[in-house]
């Protein structure tokens, strides 16, 4: 019986530095009948001669050109093109362990899941991406010689998936369990195609869209298995988003939250408490995002900071939402409520003292 077919979704802007390493990864996953969409949304660099390359090494892979429309357009744009039963998206920076899509593909079917998702690894050089598939590999010959080898053309399980613990939840355990305790990425999850018949990625957001679409898919998410399967490699990308100096998209993560509020409210009045938490931990990211820059890019967004403690103190009124905070967001939150100004000099003047530091212990 012929598998069935996963589309592989990958979005990709100014990514000629680290697109063939993300696309010489999917294709060397142990499930072989993929198919991949690139997005080159809107590069300035030579991803397109990138992407060229790649379209002539691999028969699978189509390539579309978009005009920087954003990450959520580019990957609504690449789900109306896809032909796969299943669907995954992959960042353009990151890259898959080889074992990843079988057993995500495995899980869902053995658990009647719409959604499959696995744990993810997080590396930053060359040397740690070796570290983790070395070590993969040495798991996999080691199991290989305890079964006393194995007989021509046959094959070594995955020990990875060997021992690995899941989980299956209905759309409001999900909800509760996973995208409230921060498993709220859209990516390391492989996807039934039919959801996206039912939602899409909202247009024009760029931080915490991710979350935003899980949440639009839970009315229609009747079971979701979530594994510790360690199988997606996060790239910590200095230049990435999340690690980035403020810029206004940053306000992005604040708006998403708000607008998950809305929808998760209409399921479960219930969980107001918690949204007003994740409203403020939101805003105080934010924040911590400005307090980093320079002081005359401080002054220039002066206006993003009144928005936050704005929204900050709408949210400190709802009662119980101390008890969901991680520790200190509370008397953070009090400070900059009430000295905003001070707030955003100490803590800049603080971050920048531990980058120095951290800068010295490595030199």
């Amino acid at each position: 019986m012929e598998k069935e077919l996963i589309s592989v979704i990958v979005p990709v802007h100014n990514g000629q530095a680290y697109l063939k390493n993300c696309i010489d990864s999917i294709e060397a996953q142990s499930y072989d009948n993929l198919e991949v969409l690139v997005v080159n949304d809107g590069s300035t660099d030579q991803t397109a001669a990138v992407c060229d390359d790649l379209k002539k090494a691999y028969g699978n892979l189509r390539v579309f050109t978009l005009e920087d429309v954003g990450v959520s357009a580019a990957r609504n744009f690449a789900i109306s093109q896809a032909q796969g039963d299943s669907v995954t998206f992959v960042d353009a920076d990151d890259r898959l362990c080889p074992g990843v899509l079988a057993h995500l593909q495995e899980r869902m079917a053995a658990t009647g899941s719409d959604l499959a998702g696995c744990r993810f690894v997080v590396w930053s050089t060359e040397e740690d991406w070796k570290g983790i598939t070395q070590g993969r590999e040495s798991q996999e010959a080691a199991a290989g010689m305890a079964a006393g080898g194995m007989a021509a053309g046959g094959a070594v399980a995955d020990t990875a998936a060997a021992g690995t613990k899941e989980k299956c939840f209905d759309g409001r355990q999900y909800l509760t369990d996973c995208i409230l305790q921060d498993n709220c990425r859209c990516w390391s999850k492989l996807y039934k195609r039919n959801l996206f018949t039912k939602a899409e990625f909202r247009e024009g957001l760029t931080v915490g869209e991710d979350m935003l679409f899980l949440v639009d898919l839970l009315p229609f998410l009747r079971r979701a298995v979530e594994t510790d399967y360690p199988g997606y490699g996060y790239y910590q990308n200095p230049a990435g988003v999340m690690q980035r100096p403020f810029t206004p998209a940053y306000m992005d993560q604040i708006r998403c939250w708000e607008l998950a509020r809305e929808e998760i409210l209409k399921m479960d009045g219930g969980l107001e408490s918690q949204m007003a938490a994740k409203i403020i931990i939101a805003v105080m990211l934010t924040v911590g995002k400005i307090a980093h820059c320079p002081k005359r890019e401080r002054r220039e967004a002066s206006g993003y900071l009144a928005r936050c403690r704005e929204t900050l103190g709408e949210q400190m009124q709802v009662g119980g939402n101390a008890a969901y905070l991680p520790s200190g967001y509370a008397m953070k939150a009090k400070w900059f409520y009430r000295l905003p100004g001070l707030y955003v000099r100490c803590y800049g003047t603080l971050q920048s003292a531990k980058r120095r530091l951290s800068g010295r212990g490595m030199s």
